[in-house]
């Protein structure tokens, strides 16, 4: 962090006043997040960038996001990204082709399917779920979205995350056996009309790189290592890691849980190392905080003081972030029908 690109990022947030609006996720790292006006997870900016009457909104942390705040806010508004190239592994792992393909085989099964689609996804993803009538979820409300479906009848079909899929699933107490996992790069997603007949959640078989670097195998160490630590994990960690450890949920839900711990507490946290090292300094002087492994996102990191000046600066066409106009009514109803419950 150089203090000539801090005073000058903030010469130009002072200039723009209320016309401007940064959001920063919590895996930015801190020299980013000193400047953002709300730093949340995905539902938290979400929600802000719904609310915002700024003309200008700058979003610091992945394409998938900055993606959402364009569908929710005003044709007025511009959305930008300081490294559009800041993209979502996961969320690329279900494109429409594929996802279409996938709901016709479904259809063919009967009419008792309703899409949910994580917020890790793609524009053209949220609009095929918002013209099927399904929602948009994030892993903070993910088992209540769920619930939602279920509560009208019908069978789940969960993208792109097996992980948050069949974690929700299990906190919902729907046993094991009527889950089922589509495996995107098979015909048919490698199912028969058999195998579904008792399936309650189908999910897509997408994936977190940097939840599914947390194993069994670690957590086994973490017990060695601290026997009286207790251990969160975020949900798009693997079914078998999360059923070993003492607590699960969102960004938003480990900072909370995090907060409320008892002074004197030890805590091993899996998730992404930037909010893991934050949490670690901020409660420093009142609990230990523990990495369960380092687990880095490479895609958030793209985001820098540098290239925030930068936009700030010169608001080049190449970072601002459109939804194509055909997508946005459909997409935006799968959002605001998640926000709505």
């Amino acid at each position: 962090m150089t203090t000539d690109t801090t005073h000058s990022i903030e010469a130009i947030r002072k200039e723009w006043g209320t016309r401007l609006l940064i959001l920063g996720h919590h895996y930015q790292s801190p020299a980013v997040l000193a400047h953002a006006d709300v730093t949340g997870d995905s539902l938290e900016l979400a929600r802000m960038a719904a609310a915002s009457q700024a003309a200008r909104i700058v979003f610091c942390g992945v394409h998938f996001m900055a993606e959402s705040a364009d569908i929710l806010t005003t044709p007025a508004q511009q959305v930008f990204m300081p490294e559009p190239g800041a993209g979502c592994p996961m969320a690329t792992m279900a494109d429409d082709y594929q996802v279409e393909k996938a709901w016709s085989f479904l259809k063919r099964q009967g009419d008792d399917w309703l899409p949910v689609v994580y917020v890790n996804s793609t524009a053209r993803i949220k609009a095929f779920c918002g013209r099927t009538g399904g929602s948009a979820c994030t892993s903070s409300n993910a088992p209540r979205i769920f619930k939602w479906a279920l509560d009208q009848g019908k069978k789940v079909f969960f993208l792109p995350d097996i992980h948050l899929g069949l974690n929700s699933a299990h906190d919902l107490g729907i046993p094991d056996e009527q889950t089922a996992i589509y495996d995107y790069q098979k015909p048919d997603g490698g199912l028969t009309p058999e195998a579904l007949k008792d399936v309650r959640v189908l999910v897509w078989g997408g994936y977190c790189p940097i939840h599914v670097n947390f194993t069994v195998a670690d957590v086994q160490a973490a017990r060695q290592n601290w026997p009286d630590a207790k251990i969160i994990v975020h949900p798009e960690t693997p079914k078998e890691i999360v059923r070993m450890v003492d607590a699960h949920g969102s960004t938003a839900q480990i900072i909370h849980y995090v907060q409320a711990a008892p002074d004197g507490s030890t805590l091993v946290i899996g998730t992404e190392s930037q909010l893991v090292k934050r949490l670690a300094e901020v409660h420093k002087n009142r609990l230990t905080i523990k990495m369960l492994k380092g687990s880095f996102c490479p895609n958030m990191a793209k985001t820098n003081q540098q290239n925030l000046l930068r936009i700030l600066k010169d608001w080049p066409d190449r970072n601002q972030v459109k939804v194509p106009s055909a997508l946005i009514p459909d997409a935006k109803l799968c959002l605001e029908r998640m926000l709505a419950l």
